[in-house]
């Protein structure tokens, strides 16, 4: 079997230390629980009392946030070892984990371990810390089964665990590099139970306190985790520790971006500006604040000292480490205030939400009409900036290949920056504002994530952009971007999914299993369940028309005609599934829509018959832009085909039309032969 093997690219390279991993991640959970459990201390615990929250006992008081904190670094560790082995060091030519890939994955399975032993310990601290109870009886068997499906931040800390389990399992068997960035979405997935819960996921605004909660805890523990990884890489004297660092200051500098953008927008919709210093909660966001430009500095003094240092030097890793290590032990210090911050109650409201604020955290101003649905603006802090990051990122691409004097197709650039658009307007407009309210609007808003915009991405080729723009590592350099989409592109997984039969069924299927099977009915209230259906309906129809139309390469070659029977195939499902919702005399999620007392909405039925309607008859739109799409791909396919034989012609000197002239007259002198 393979098995991983020590890089030869760095003759520093020794066994590693591991007692010295260990060491610094314990004094990294060390630092975070305590100074979580002294901000508690000092202010947190004082408010829930003035809440009227019954005081559980110091265990609980006292151990909940340093328990919170300590599984947090263990979560960061987890994903930032991820990380390193996934996109920071590279594995062997043959696919398979080099010694430090290895190591890295080993340690993210002992901190899955720590993880997911925290998050069982915190179930029935959260159920003592919300019941009130000493944590002595929360922690009875009989108590937790109990309860834990009444609390929902119990529920989600089960969950949490359940991941890490996974995570921790997975990470002992893996070998083979690709793997690891599967692994990576996985831990970031662990995440997720806890950016939907809390003081985020509640009240006024939430959706935007969310979905801006969601992206800074993901850059945070891309930036602390990789961090963290990074030192201990270095500490261990890891090869390529010079492209590791570089590769992370990049990811750094995102990440940093990130948290700052929504740690802002997070914090205005908790406590407004004139509250910052005279609210605990306020004074707590100061200090996190500081806390990141301290971050930022240090980031700063890596990239100017320790980054030119190991250019010049790739085993001069004196400043990485000590810039590094000082970094990570603020890093600590601040999760353990971030835990400190998640604990104090927010300043209550100058004013009652109404029960449409309650449900959806925005009102609205009154029934969809076509202006409020083009201009009544509610910007989505994941898709709309999804949107935009796209655009962006198409156009550096761009930019790259007019720098070499490379063409690149002007159709292909408008249907990509065309779909960008789409997926803006779709979750950002007034029709990302009413869908979650109105359902002919969320209709609506899903044919287009997932019939119309797709279509228009995928004749993008933002793949073939992408290998096109991005320099080749070569046959002894490091793997970069431009390997790892290669990698990805041939990989079991992607065979599998671009299967005809199987993105068909992911894509037609979703909508029976969604509106039909009662998924849409349970989950409708539930904003991380609107999340996840955009995505789904996103994903879903990029894979098919890739499939279907797709411009880029793919692990599958498929004939024009299995293409063209992949549309026409599903067309009928369509159709189907719009004249079902349409003869429906139930309403799907009545109960929710009649809570949020829109009075322009009464008539739920009519409603949900414009939604099949609209389900109905938006299948005609894609149709046209496929059927265009493919006739041009046949056109072009037989173009290619017949400069070919042109060209082969001009080097033989037309031998296969000479052959073929050749074989009718020996055929006629035959005849003629035989006549005789």
């Amino acid at each position: 079997m393979a098995t991983p093997q020590l890089a030869a690219s760095d003759p520093a390279s020794k066994p590693p230390n591991r007692a010295d991993s260990t060491a610094l991640f314990v004094v990294g959970g060390l630092i975070a629980g305590l100074v979580a459990a002294i901000v508690v201390g000092l202010s947190a615990a004082q408010a829930l009392v003035l809440l009227g929250i019954p005081d559980p006992g110091p265990i609980t008081t006292y151990g909940l946030p340093a328990m919170r904190a300590v599984s947090e670094i263990a979560a960061v560790i987890t994903i930032g070892s991820l990380l390193l082995a996934a996109f920071f060091v590279p594995p062997q030519k043959s696919g398979v984990l080099d010694v430090d890939g290895y190591r890295a994955v080993r340690t993210a399975s002992y901190a899955a371990i720590v993880w997911a032993a925290t998050a069982l310990v915190l179930v029935p601290l959260t159920l003592s810390d919300t019941s009130g109870q000493p944590f002595a009886e929360a922690v009875k068997p009989a108590n937790i089964f109990n309860s834990i499906d009444q609390v929902e931040l119990a529920g989600a800390w089960r969950w949490t665990a359940i991941i890490a389990i996974v995570l921790a399992i997975a990470s002992r068997l893996v070998l083979r590099w690709w793997w690891t960035p599967i692994l990576l979405v996985v831990g970031i997935l662990g995440l997720m139970p806890l950016a939907l819960t809390g003081h985020s996921s509640s009240g006024g605004s939430h959706d935007m306190a969310t979905n801006s909660l969601i992206l800074h805890l993901v850059a945070a523990s891309l930036w602390a985790g990789g961090l963290f990884a990074l030192l201990a890489h270095a500490r261990r004297r890891g090869a390529y520790t010079d492209v590791a660092a570089r590769r992370f200051s990049a990811v750094a500098t995102v990440c940093f971006a990130v948290m700052a953008v929504s740690g802002v927008v997070n914090a205005l919709v908790r406590v407004p500006i004139g509250d910052l210093l005279d609210t605990t909660y306020g004074r707590l966001v100061v200090a996190k604040t500081v806390a990141l430009v301290i971050l930022g500095a240090f980031g700063w003094a890596q990239r100017r000292r320790a980054l030119p240092a190991l250019r010049k030097d790739p085993t001069s890793r004196g400043n990485l480490i000590r810039f590094a290590g000082a970094e990570a032990m603020v890093f600590a210090a601040t999760i353990g205030l971030a835990v400190g911050l998640g604990r104090t109650p927010p300043p209550a409201p100058t004013a009652a939400p109404t029960l449409t604020e309650v449900e959806l955290g925005y009102n609205l101003a009154g029934p969809p009409t076509f202006t409020r649905l083009m201009l009544d603006w509610r910007f989505d802090l994941l898709y709309g900036t999804a949107a935009i990051v796209l655009a962006v990122v198409y156009a550096v691409g761009l930019r790259t290949l007019r720098r070499r004097g490379d063409s690149w197709p002007v159709g292909r650039t408008v249907a990509w920056m065309c779909g960008c658009v789409v997926l803006l307007i779709a979750t950002s407009s007034g029709v990302g504002r009413y869908s979650p309210a109105v359902f002919s609007v969320h209709m609506g808003a899903h044919m287009a994530l997932s019939m119309l915009a797709p279509v228009l991405l995928v004749l993008g080729a933002p793949i073939t952009l992408a290998l096109r723009a991005l320099d080749p590592a070569g046959k002894n350099g490091v793997p970069g971007l431009r390997e790892w989409i290669l990698t990805a592109l041939h990989s079991p997984f992607s065979r599998f999914i671009t299967h005809p039969v199987v993105a068909a069924v992911l894509f037609v299927g979703g909508f029976y299993a969604l509106y039909l099977g009662g998924i849409f009915e349970a989950a409708v209230d539930s904003h991380s369940a609107h999340i996840l259906m955009n995505l789904h309906f996103l994903l879903s129809g990029y894979l098919f028309y890739w499939v279907a139309i797709g411009i880029d390469p793919s692990p599958r070659k498929l004939q024009p005609v299995t293409k063209l029977a992949m549309v026409f195939g599903s067309l009928p499902f369509h159709a189907f599934f719009g004249v079902a919702l349409m003869s429906m005399g139930a309403v799907m999620g009545e109960w929710y829509y009649r809570s949020l007392g829109l009075g322009w909405n009464a008539d739920l039925v009519g409603d949900q018959q414009l939604g099949g309607s609209i389900a109905w008859a938006t299948g005609e739109i894609p149709l046209v832009l496929v059927m265009m799409a493919l006739l041009i791909q046949w056109s072009r396919s037989d173009g290619r085909t017949a400069r070919r034989v042109d060209r082969a012609a001009d080097r033989d000197d037309d031998a296969d039309l000479a052959a073929h002239n050749a074989m009718f007259a020996e055929l006629a002198r035959r005849d003629r032969e035989a006549g005789h």
